[in-house]
């Protein structure tokens, strides 16, 4: 539902209804015990048609059934009325009917005089038509499928409450539209239940209208012989007449309110009125030209009306001209809609609508583009890889120490149909391609088979992997593959990205959120930290420098506490978060593996060492100016070191010398990105450690510097 739906939905405060429908309920009540003047009497019986005939078209030109959610509640309040009338004409014809057909007022004369041409016997078999009509079609249709509808509907709500949940956690749509979405999803339920019991009260009336009936002959027929001397064929000709004509005016309405709750709970969700949806999906030339050439067929027939049906098949063959036309326009509308794209066809006639920023701005912190054969994967409801990515993230900001941006997913078709690219911002930060129809198997130690599939590198780890076929899972698995699911391998990915971009991640806007969730709890240390000793757009960039080295900045108590002590030394962010990085290493340290295992690091021989401080830059460029032959082989050395490592379930650190450690880590990242760098003096005393490597043997040095 979309907000101006809600709003119309919502009771007003304003005007005359909250006066009106009480007084109008009360009436409705007086009218079955007082008795009323004909004049009254008529007036009602007009008022009740001409809401009979307003709601059946407000249920036509409503877009969807939400949108006419106070619908129950006018039914029963209609119901009632046309009940109370139904008792007052009875009083009047039971009190006055030995005086003429005009005892109960004009209307009742006419639909006796008028519509049954005054023969009771023809107006009790119309009246018993319309009964049939409301009772055993309208009616018990529109009951069944209320009923189906509000069963289906509260089967699924919870999977709908579970969709929006995982599109907010995903970013697809903002609290304020979950939000309309929740109170959507808890309308529809409690409209369709409201039917499902509305839809009695349309049934009862129906047969209240019977007993009024056979009561009103009855009583009828029984008082003019007993109280007023009629014959019988007098009393039943008077009676009888007049019972049927307050009947036909009763169950008019009915049968119209009958219909307007068959449309209402048989429309879809379509985003348009019940005239323009069926002209719309009729409008079909190939429907149209079939039915003129039979109608032609039958109207060439000697002894049929020949006319009649030539005239109706040049009719329709006027409609399948007609339903041909459109399709120009169409064309042209999604030449215009391309062209918005940058899919516009090159003979497609320019559009003449004006250029948004929107059209060419993308404000998402992150964003998944899609190819069109990827687009099953996210499918209605989110598909698959949304809970994937909702997870994913969960488990990176736990990690990280701050809640990370929702997931924008967008189809692209300027990608290949089974490309995914991933962007942070507007910069692409990973791309790669998937097959929603395979697996992917990447082989273990013990994996000896060469697998039949698409040959590819894993988009997270870089390892060797096959595309394979669903049924080559089994043969895959024995062989010691592991295997992985095409939203798996997406959702993996994204989480590789997030880490290694953490700091592109961090806002203002994000840490002000963490500063705010902090404030509950440490109310007067945010006060005295922040911004009085340290500026927001400083301590932003203190946490954006410790993400950039895999530090999480969940412990900000401990953060703030550190910054106040710093902030009376005049030192940039970067110093200030290298200051920072002995008291957080704790928490980095317990993410690579249990506290009780050692911490398995990788070291540099002393020389390397030595070589590597005297070639470091000063600040404040800081970096390293070495050989390029040096540097090859380090980091092919330390590279090695880590995937050895990786076979043995190790996570590794490296260890350098304090002084190093900042510009060895900036060295180390565009070629070993995953690498965690920490210097000496910030391994903790109570950790117990294990040296798995140490890189930079006689053979990695110059020969200038190893003699």
């Amino acid at each position: 539902m979309t907000a101006a739906a809600l709003g119309r939905a919502a009771p007003s405060r304003r005007g005359l209804g909250p006066v009106t429908l009480p007084i109008g309920i009360l009436a409705v009540l007086a009218m079955m015990i007082v008795p009323l003047p004909v004049v009254l009497l008529d007036m009602f019986f007009i008022g009740n048609i001409l809401i009979s005939l307003l709601v059946l078209m407000v249920a036509i030109n409503t877009a969807r059934p939400l949108d006419f959610s106070s619908f129950p509640n006018l039914l029963l309040i209609a119901t009632v009325l046309r009940l109370a009338l139904n008792v007052a004409s009875t009083r009047v014809v039971l009190s006055n009917g030995h005086t003429g057909h005009g005892a109960a007022g004009h209307v009742i004369q006419a639909f006796g005089d008028f519509v049954v041409a005054g023969n009771f016997v023809v107006g009790f078999l119309v009246f018993a038509i319309l009964v049939i009509i409301n009772l055993v079609v309208l009616t018990k249709g529109a009951g069944r499928v209320s009923e189906v509808s509000a069963r289906f509907t509260l089967d699924a709500m919870p999977g709908k409450q579970m969709a929006i949940d995982a599109d907010l956690n995903a970013g697809l749509v903002t609290p304020d539209e979950a939000r309309i979405r929740r109170t959507e999803v808890a309308a529809e339920a409690d409209f369709y239940g409201s039917m499902d019991g509305a839809s009695k009260f349309v049934k009862g009336d129906a047969v209240a209208g019977i007993l009024i009936l056979a009561i009103n002959i009855l009583g009828g027929v029984l008082i003019g012989i007993l109280q007023y001397g009629l014959t019988a064929a007098e009393a039943a000709q008077t009676y009888v007449l007049l019972a049927v004509g307050d009947g036909l005016v009763a169950q008019i309405p009915a049968l119209l309110l009958s219909l307007a709750t068959a449309v209402i709970v048989t429309r879809s969700a379509a985003a348009a009125d019940m005239g323009g949806l069926i002209a719309a999906q009729v409008n079909m030339r190939s429907a149209w030209i079939p039915v003129a050439g039979v109608l032609m067929v039958l109207g060439l027939v000697p002894g049929m009306p020949n006319m009649m049906l030539l005239a109706a098949a040049g009719l329709a063959a006027v409609m399948a001209w007609r339903s041909g036309r459109p399709k120009a326009d169409t064309n042209e509308a999604q030449a215009q809609a391309g062209s918005r794209t940058g899919d516009a066809p090159a003979a497609a006639p320019a559009s003449t609508e004006a250029i948004l920023p929107e059209d060419v701005t993308d404000h998402a912190p992150l964003s998944l583009q899609i190819g069109y054969g990827l687009i099953t994967l996210a499918g209605d409801g989110g598909g698959v890889l949304v809970p994937r990515i909702t997870a994913i993230r969960r488990e990176v900001s736990r990690s990280l120490g701050f809640v990370v941006p929702g997931v924008r997913i967008r189809d692209d078709l300027s990608l290949n149909p089974n490309q995914y690219r991933l962007r942070i911002g507007q910069t692409i930060v990973g791309e790669d391609v998937v097959y929603p129809d395979r697996k992917l198997a990447i082989p273990g130690r013990n994996a000896t088979r060469k697998l039949k599939g698409i040959a590819v590198k894993d988009p997270s780890f870089g390892l060797d992997a096959v595309w394979i076929q669903p049924h080559q899972q089994v043969e895959a698995e024995v062989d010691d593959h592991m295997i992985i699911e095409p939203e798996a391998v997406i959702a993996t990915h994204l989480g590789q990205v997030l880490m290694k971009n953490a700091a592109d991640l961090l806002g203002p806007d994000e840490v002000q959120g963490l500063l705010d969730s902090l404030g509950r709890a440490a109310p007067t240390l945010v006060q005295s930290v922040v911004p009085k000793l340290v500026p927001l757009h400083v301590l932003t960039a203190v946490l954006r420098s410790l993400l950039a080295d895999r530090i999480p900045v969940a412990d900000l108590r401990r953060i703030l506490e550190g910054l106040a002590q710093l902030s009376a030394r005049p030192i940039s962010p970067q110093d200030m978060a290298e200051a920072l990085r002995p008291a957080l290493m704790p928490l980095m340290l317990q993410q690579l593996g249990p506290v009780t295992a050692p911490v398995a690091l990788i070291t540099l021989e002393p020389d390397l060492e030595q070589l590597l401080l005297r070639a470091r830059r000063p600040a404040p460029e800081e970096g390293l100016v070495i050989d390029g032959t040096l540097a090859a082989k380090l980091v092919r050395e330390l590279s090695n070191a880590l995937e050895g490592a990786s076979g043995r379930n190790q996570r590794p650190v490296i260890i350098v010398a304090q002084p190093l450690r900042r510009a060895f880590a900036a060295f180390l990242r565009p070629h070993l990105p995953d690498a965690i760098t920490i210097g000496l003096n910030e391994l903790p005393d109570t950790r117990r450690i294990e040296v798995i490597a140490t890189v930079g043997g006689p053979d990695a040095l110059p020969a200038s510097e190893g003699s």
